[in-house]
């Protein structure tokens, strides 16, 4: 087990492989170690890290659960292992957490695939707020066997985490629509927690970000489909730096959805 020091605390993280770095952040249920067949999809030819944010794991457990504390802790954790340019992969709260950072620091993210990221307020739940990571592992998780390391990791957590990451939070409403950094959204059709993006936000995304649908598929697609999942972070990895994740759409096989 792995665990660099900062100002709040104590974050625990997981590392495979050599090459540029790529950083997984969790959701809001579990921990980082349901990254684990992903990290070892991108890890043959990437540094794959994995972190438990703060209230997760073997995280610290700090009270304090605001977005704006979970930026601090990847931006913590990029100093202390000095790195400079990094892609994110967000879940859920990570990827809530990864696209605000990536706002807020352009020129330290090359890119960010954000899986089931709500693109406005609207598309979250409201059972999000008011539940813990107990009751959410029993509405989202799948019933397969990849499930069972987050299931294994909830009695790390606080049970105020999930309630507590919506104080404070960003507005989600119109950000993504002046998003320049190259960013690959996922999401599952079928996720109940984040809803997908609807035709017409589809159709508003910028530039540089692409949208790939996963039917069927819930709030984890990474666990659906991990094969599917797994050839599509690789190929999303393969773009050049600062390339459109919208040429993913050369391959038949990642337009919008993926049956």
């Amino acid at each position: 087990m792995s665990v660099v020091f900062l100002d709040s605390g104590s974050a625990h993280y997981e590392v495979l492989g050599r090459g540029k770095p790529v950083v997984f952040l969790h959701g809001w249920v579990g921990s980082w170690r349901y990254w684990l067949p992903a990290m070892q999809a991108t890890s043959i030819s990437y540094r794959a890290y994995a972190l438990d944010l703060w209230g997760f794991g073997d995280s610290s457990k700090t009270q304090h659960y605001e977005i704006d504390q979970q930026m601090g802790l990847i931006d913590g954790f990029l100093e202390k292992m000095g790195i400079g340019r990094v892609v994110l992969v967000g879940h859920g709260l990570g990827a809530i957490a990864a696209m605000a950072y990536a706002w807020k620091n352009p020129q330290v993210v090359d890119r960010l695939m954000a899986v089931s990221y709500p693109l406005e307020e609207s598309n979250l739940a409201a059972r999000l707020r008011t539940s813990t990571p107990a009751d959410l592992a029993d509405w989202l998780l799948p019933r397969v066997p990849a499930a069972d390391a987050a299931r294994a990791e909830l009695p790390k957590a606080d049970p105020g985490v999930v309630s507590s990451s919506f104080n404070r939070q960003p507005n989600l409403d119109g950000a993504w629509r002046q998003f320049g950094t190259p960013c690959l959204l996922v999401n599952g059709v079928n996720d109940p927690a984040v809803l997908a993006p609807r035709p017409e936000q589809l159709n508003e995304l910028p530039e540089q970000s692409h949208a790939v649908l996963f039917d069927p598929g819930g709030h984890f697609p990474m666990m659906d489909d991990a094969n599917k999942f797994n050839r599509l972070i690789v190929d999303f990895l393969s773009l050049a730096s600062g390339e459109s994740p919208r040429n993913l759409q050369l391959k038949e096989e990642w337009k919008r959805r993926v049956r």
